[in-house]
């Protein structure tokens, strides 16, 4: 029997992720799941800024964000789904979390204030070190000795979506309801009565892949299927006992690396015959980025 089409986008593909929470009119959107997420800290509005940022000195490295926005007090967020494991992941967060810090230098005379700078990562994967414990939600701030806060203006914030294995009646809280959408959305054929919130009725008409121009399906389809062929590697490779170690990293975090970077390189207007140099990827697929 052929499966029915999904009714719904995945919000784990990068175009899935960036339509519901990465434009200006679902603003509201990313607005209330930051809201359930970030302590003590309420935001009422955000402006999104580019997501590309750059080093002082040419010899610095890119740094390219799923989603940045700076909110109406000027704190700055950078929000990311990641896919897939790779080696150093939260060295890769403290550097993205470098650029918004230095961005906020100001020329001549300055005091060295700085807003507050938030680094968000929703994981389609677990910790290695954090496997054994049941915890899904990380928040990491500067801590001294006797773990007291030392420095308020640096966040790190951790989901371990996998983790997450509540099913609809077992939604206690919003955040709870968050997490369901980000782990069932693409699953589900309507909305349901668990989700019947204002900000969850406008989500499932965003994520309604009926109302799609052909230029958003076709861009959804192509997310689509680089986030499976992502997927299907990181499964095989488990299934077959090859996943350890460094090959581990190096399995499930070279083909999205190389994409993006195949992604990127095209933006520059790089040869294809380059850009397959440096990546390993095919000109069919390289053509279709």
């Amino acid at each position: 029997m052929k499966k029915e089409a999904e009714k719904y986008i995945n919000p784990l593909t990068d175009f899935g992720f960036k339509k519901l929470f990465g434009t200006e009119p679902n603003k509201d959107l990313l607005i209330d799941f930051l809201n359930e997420i970030i302590p003590n800290h309420k935001i009422k509005d955000l402006n999104y800024s580019t997501n590309e940022h750059f080093g002082k000195l040419e010899i610095d490295r890119k740094a390219v964000f799923d989603i940045y926005c700076i909110g109406e007090n000027e704190e700055r967020f950078i929000v990311e789904m990641q896919k897939a494991k790779q080696n150093y992941f939260k060295d890769r967060s403290v550097f993205y979390s470098s650029f918004p810090i230095q961005e906020q230098a100001e020329k001549g005379d300055w005091n060295y204030k700085l807003e507050p700078v938030y680094s968000i990562g929703i994981l389609d994967f677990e910790f290695d070190e954090h496997k054994q414990e049941e915890d899904f939600l990380h928040i990491i701030e500067l801590k001294n000795q006797n773990c007291e806060v030392f420095y308020d203006k640096l966040k790190f914030i951790y989901i371990e979506l996998p983790k997450f294995n509540k099913g609809k009646s077992e939604l206690e809280t919003h955040f709870d309801k968050w997490l369901y959408v980000f782990t069932h959305l693409q699953k589900l054929e309507n909305r349901p009565r668990e989700l019947q919130e204002r900000v969850f009725k406008k989500l499932f008409k965003v994520a309604e892949i009926a109302g799609f121009s052909e230029t958003e399906r076709k861009e959804y389809e192509e997310s689509l299927k680089n986030y499976r062929d992502i997927k299907n590697v990181v499964d095989t490779a488990r299934t077959e006992g090859k996943v350890e170690g460094k090959i581990e990293g190096k399995i499930e975090g070279k083909l999205e690396r190389n994409i993006e970077i195949a992604r990127q390189m095209k933006k520059d207007n790089e040869p294809i015959e380059k850009i397959q140099r440096y990546t390993g990827l095919s000109k069919k697929h390289i053509e279709k980025l």
